[in-house]
């Protein structure tokens, strides 16, 4: 299952000389690895948002209320 972008790019690689073509796709195999990358950190981070909400406010309501302890240790 092609699209036409890739389709495009393709034949415009297929022009060039063969190490260039190498170039080429080395570079594509490290921005796709890239993008892999961010997706799956978005996943992630979207699977634990909630979360880190949730502790965010009950960290503000135990500041509120005093129950909060500091740790001043670093």
């Amino acid at each position: 299952m092609s699209s036409a972008a890739i389709t495009t790019v393709i034949k415009m690689m297929e022009s060039l000389p063969i190490e260039v073509q190498d170039q080429i796709a080395e570079h594509l195999r490290e921005y796709i690895n890239d993008l892999q990358d961010e997706i799956r950190w978005n996943e992630s981070f979207q699977k634990t948002q909630s979360k880190l909400i949730a502790a965010a406010k009950q960290a503000k309501q135990e500041i509120a209320e005093g129950q909060a302890s500091h740790c001043n240790e670093l």
